[in-house]
């Protein structure tokens, strides 16, 4: 198949008129970016290794086929799924076939100041940058907590290293905390705080631990939340392997799910893992008390698009109805106040206005990654029946008032 080794960059010709805030940027990891500050006792614990002639993730001596390509050497290129997402495949094609030819490893991938003129060229004034392999850590170690812990504090020190965690007040990476145990929780935090980290993620799912699983709200955590509280940073809830892929693989008796993007059997498209697991993640949060107990934390969801918010609505308001005494305020309205959204392009807009203030609506362009846009300000034509007023606090003004502290 053949590779192309410049990437596509298409000009942008529209100005919007005032700065755009993009919720949803990507990172290609390199291959030392779990492993260079990885104490040397759990360096068998997660390798590179070759099968059959391919690089391949070997975590606890198992292979990780959620990322297939682990080294990212060629990837899909921008946007290029997204005929795929608007559900437009009229020829029946496969997600591979869509693809196209494959794109070689790009500077802006992996470097601060290639992506800084990328943005430029794009006319993005600011991005929050999350990781992309590390979707594997948490759902792929079990209950090994102090290897993901060590892990994920490899990846923060290798962002602080290599972008910073605000790289000329124009790209903020993530700070990745894991609820793996308080302890945990809380020295990775004072370690992202002191790098002047402006947002953290905590992946949607519940808190591993070395017993099974547990609830973000358990009040192991309230220390570590309270500490958030204070901080005046946000908490982006962004995408991830939550595990809810098992629940296909009870119905499929297969292991299709192990797979990021495995599209060889519709049931798979039916059972939406990734809107039941925010759903649940922000569920645990308001009916747990972390919502309640501390009221100056906000909120993002990142990436889990928007289907979830007419049924959470719903949810909310007849758990409310059922339980009165067992919430400290009303849940739905603490969703709405508390919690932004960054919806996919391809979901109905104006119903979603029926739901979420557009206070709380964020763009996310999910650049560079292949279900995202290869031009990010394609998503003003999503919002075209919005107000001017409304645009701008979508494209631009929520996320620059998160960034800011605003609340």
């Amino acid at each position: 198949m053949p590779v192309q080794t410049v990437m596509r960059r298409p000009v942008e010709t529209r100005d919007l008129g005032y700065p755009v805030y993009d919720v949803d940027g990507h990172l290609y990891e390199t291959a030392d970016t779990f492993r260079r500050h990885l104490p040397k006792k759990f360096h068998n614990a997660l390798q590179y290794v070759t099968v059959n002639g391919r690089t391949k993730l070997a975590i606890n001596g198992h292979i990780s086929e959620w990322i297939p390509n682990p080294t990212f050497e060629v990837v899909a290129a921008p946007g290029s799924h997204e005929k795929w997402f608007r559900a437009d495949n009229k020829e029946g094609l496969s997600l591979r076939e869509l693809t196209g030819d494959p794109l070689r490893f790009q500077p802006e991938f992996a470097e601060p100041e290639a992506r800084l003129k990328l943005l430029d060229e794009q006319k993005v004034h600011a991005q929050l940058i999350f990781p992309t392999l590390a979707s594997v850590v948490e759902g792929h170690m079990g209950n090994d907590i102090d290897l993901i812990a060590a892990c994920i504090h490899s990846l923060n020190a290798w962002v602080a290293d290599e972008w910073t965690y605000n790289y000329k007040d124009r790209i903020f990476p993530c700070g990745y905390v894991s609820l793996t145990s308080a302890e945990h929780a809380e020295a990775e935090l004072d370690f992202l705080l002191a790098q002047g980290t402006r947002h953290i993620l905590i992946r949607p799912a519940p808190a591993p631990s070395r017993f099974g699983p547990r609830s973000p709200g358990d009040r192991e955590f309230d220390r570590f939340w309270a500490k958030v509280n204070e901080s005046n940073i946000f908490v982006v809830l962004h995408c991830s392997d939550s595990g809810y892929d098992k629940i296909y693989e009870w119905w499929s008796g297969g292991m299709g799910g192990q797979v990021a993007f495995e599209r060889s059997d519709p049931l798979k498209l039916c059972m939406d893992g990734v809107s039941r697991a925010i759903q649940d993640m922000i569920c645990a949060l308001i009916s747990h008390g972390v919502m309640d107990r501390n009221p100056n934390i906000r909120w993002v969801s990142a990436e889990n698009g928007a289907t979830f918010v007419p049924n959470i609505t719903k949810i909310l308001k007849k758990a409310y109805g059922q339980m009165p005494q067992a919430f400290a305020s009303d849940p739905l309205e603490l969703f709405q106040e508390k919690v932004y959204v960054a919806p996919f392009y391809e979901e109905d807009f104006d119903e979603l206005k029926k739901y979420i203030s557009t206070d709380r609506l964020l763009f996310g362009s999910d650049w560079p990654h292949a279900e995202g846009v290869e031009m990010p300000l394609d998503y003003i034509d999503e919002v075209k029946n919005f107000t001017p007023e409304e645009q701008k606090k979508f494209m631009s003004s929520n996320l620059k008032g998160l960034l800011e502290g605003k609340r």
